[in-house]
């Protein structure tokens, strides 16, 4: 669902200049599909088995995390539409006459099957998720750390995924690799190739209508994290222990004003984030790994994920070099992904963010010019995908004036 117009409100450019600046970065087009000059760099495919057994693994947990949902909770499937993408709730009654649902993930074939089975009676939800995680990993399918894996399940135990939070930045990017049957190349692993760091934050984000005790959820790991204090809602949306080792962000989508608010039904503080609203909308599922643990995670769609990372480059200054190499590495994979992978799903998203307005292309723009400081291949390709993505009255022939790149130092 496009917005008419982009945060930051009319900028003096036209969507004329938008497309010129995007058309710089061009690709080779073959019967209207991109080719890309080389073979995919920033990603390889695990192998059969290894994808084998992440797909079971997959099934596993979500048959099992139904199971924990509909445990002596009488009540009934629902599906409900939401922006043209169909959901599965478990629709209960409190004590109160109220009607509470538990959010089950996106409408897919296998989620139906398992909704078929359970009310069959058939559930199969496996004790043995451990040893199908293990296996998991030594096949190579990519692994977060210890610390950060407690954190993001404690959540899960508390229902911040059953309430529809998301799991967002690197850790969701990591989990994206196993759904996608690949892994991600050098950039986020420590020296343990078998484990993949995502640096020292856990990223949340949450729709509006979540509904949970995160603040419980999150004090309740006794590893020292504190609140960080906001004037604007006392306890803030960041938590963060004394060494700083450990830092999870709660993120919510931004309205009107940008202030940490204090969110009742969620016991927590948000902080708005511009932009965020296009990673929560069509939000997928799949299974983060620790060693020989699992839980199962709503993440967004990585084509938007990509394409968000993009946006948010725009806004980031020269001093977050660090954020900016990381972010430029995370959207130049996906991208090299989608083109050679899944076309339709990025083009669909790339539609999408151009058509939201003159803030989104400019960001976009700018957010090209930092990948190519260090892809400058992917974003060629990635700025024709938007070039032709752009709105049709904005639309010219590709500039042949190269975008000057930032400077890497």
């Amino acid at each position: 669902m496009a917005a008419a117009s982009g945060p930051g409100g009319t900028a003096s450019y036209t969507a004329d200049s938008e497309c010129r600046s995007i058309a710089s970065y061009t690709a080779i087009f073959t019967d209207r599909r991109i080719t890309m000059a080389e073979p995919a760099r920033l990603f390889t495919d695990l192998s059969p088995a290894a994808q084998t057994n992440f797909a079971e693994l997959f099934e596993q947990a979500q048959a099992a995390a139904i199971d924990r949902s509909l445990r002596d909770l009488p009540g009934s499937f629902n599906r409900k539409t939401v922006k043209g993408r169909d959901y599965w709730y478990w629709q209960v009654r409190d004590l109160q006459g109220v009607n509470r649902q538990i959010y089950l993930g996106p409408d897919d074939e296998r989620l139906a099957r398992l909704i078929q089975l359970h009310g069959e009676g058939r559930s199969k939800a496996s004790s043995d998720l451990g040893a199908l995680a293990a296996a998991c990993a030594s096949l190579g399918c990519m692994t977060v750390i210890h610390q950060h894996f407690a954190v993001i399940n404690r959540m899960a135990e508390y229902g911040f995924f059953r309430a529809g939070g998301v799991l967002i930045g690197t850790h969701a990017f990591i989990a994206m690799a196993g759904m996608l049957g690949v892994r991600w190349s050098s950039g986020w692993r420590t020296a343990d190739v078998d484990v993949a760091h995502a640096g020292k934050n856990v990223s949340l984000a949450l729709a509006e209508n979540a509904r949970a005790d995160m603040h419980d959820a999150i004090t309740s790991l006794e590893m020292g994290l504190l609140p960080q204090q906001s004037l604007a809602a006392g306890p803030g949306a960041t938590y963060i222990t004394a060494r700083k080792d450990i830092r999870v962000d709660l993120l919510t989508a931004a309205g009107r004003k940008g202030d940490v608010y204090l969110y009742e039904p969620l016991n927590v503080s948000l902080q708005p984030l511009k932009f965020m609203e296009f990673s929560l909308e069509h939000t997928t599922q799949t299974v983060l790994l620790s060693g020989e643990q699992a839980v199962l995670v709503n993440i967004p769609s990585p084509m938007r994920y990509a394409l968000h990372k993009l946006v948010i480059m725009g806004e980031r200054e020269e001093s977050f070099r660090t954020k900016i190499v990381k972010d430029a590495g995370q959207v130049a994979a996906l991208a090299e992904y989608g083109m050679l992978r899944s076309p339709a799903a990025l083009k669909t998203a790339a539609e999408d963010l151009m058509q939201r307005g003159p803030g989104w292309r400019s960001r976009a723009t700018e957010g090209l010019r930092h990948v190519a400081a260090y892809h400058p291949e992917i974003a060629q390709s990635l700025g024709e995908v938007l070039k032709a993505a752009a709105p049709a009255r904005g639309r010219k022939a590709p500039s042949t004036a190269a975008a000057k790149a930032p400077a890497r130092r």
